[in-house]
């Protein structure tokens, strides 16, 4: 748990109950932002409209406060998006985990996150193979990402060697940025602190979504208010078929 002494407390009432959250100091652009939309009453009436069980609870669309039933949410946020403040792996997708939604890296390769909508992590436990395997997974993806972006920066010459049919070359230059991303990736492996794999295996969460969303914040009371919301019906689409609302939110005063 973070004990920065900006962290801010927010009490989210709800029609299932109520819960507390706890926002971080060091993840100021995301408090801020969402300190001014609970004091603006912004989140007043808005729908947890995606709601997966053991993973996580969605709200803070606000085209979800007079939504039909049926209706596919998730759309709705302010004007603008907030730049990612992910510190990761001090922060991470445990159980109880509050993390900003945000639009795919397709269009949003910046990892910005949604002006609004946030989730709560349920999630699920992990043994210590499936850790493994997962870490695995982590470090292929750091390689991946590591080798393309040496790659977009070698593109002129890349696209050069190509129209000179040059393959010996290319072949040349292929072996060199491997080495570079081996080199790169191997100062700072991708892999699960002790921390995160004691969480992962006793409490759970949602390990594949790290370092990849800003987490800025927890739940410190209230966790059993959640998992009655992650249990209730939905539909195709994750919406819950009963209406589970936040009906007010409020900045608890230190």
């Amino acid at each position: 748990m973070a004990t920065d002494n900006k962290n801010v407390m927010v009490d989210m009432h709800t029609t299932l109950g109520d819960v507390r959250l706890m926002l971080y100091g060091d993840t100021p652009r995301h408090l801020e932002n969402f300190v001014k939309l609970v004091n603006d009453g912004y989140y007043d009436g808005v729908l947890f409209h995606r709601v997966i069980r053991d993973f996580m609870v969605q709200t803070g669309d606000p085209d979800s406060k007079d939504a039909p039933a049926g209706k596919m949410l998730g759309m709705g946020s302010p004007d603008y998006k907030i730049d990612a403040e992910i510190q990761f792996p001090k922060y991470f997708h445990k159980r109880g985990a509050l993390a900003a939604a945000r639009e795919g890296d397709q269009v949003n390769p910046e990892k910005r996150s949604s002006g609004s909508q946030f989730y709560i992590v349920t999630g699920r436990k992990f043994s210590e193979g499936q850790l493994n395997q997962m870490e695995q997974s982590l470090r292929h993806g750091q390689m991946q990402e590591i080798f393309n972006r040496l790659a977009s920066e070698h593109r002129d010459t890349i696209m050069s060697l190509r129209r000179e049919r040059n393959s010996a070359a290319l072949q040349e230059l292929q072996e060199k940025l491997v080495k570079q991303t081996e080199a790169i990736a191997a100062e700072n492996p991708a892999k699960f602190t002790d921390e995160q794999r004691q969480a992962y295996m006793t409490v759970g969460g949602a390990p594949h979504l790290d370092g990849s969303y800003t987490v800025f914040g927890e739940v410190v009371s209230g966790m059993d208010v959640v998992d009655r919301i992650q249990q209730v019906e939905t539909d195709r689409n994750d919406r819950p078929v009963e209406d589970v609302r936040v009906i007010s939110m409020k900045v608890v005063a230190p």
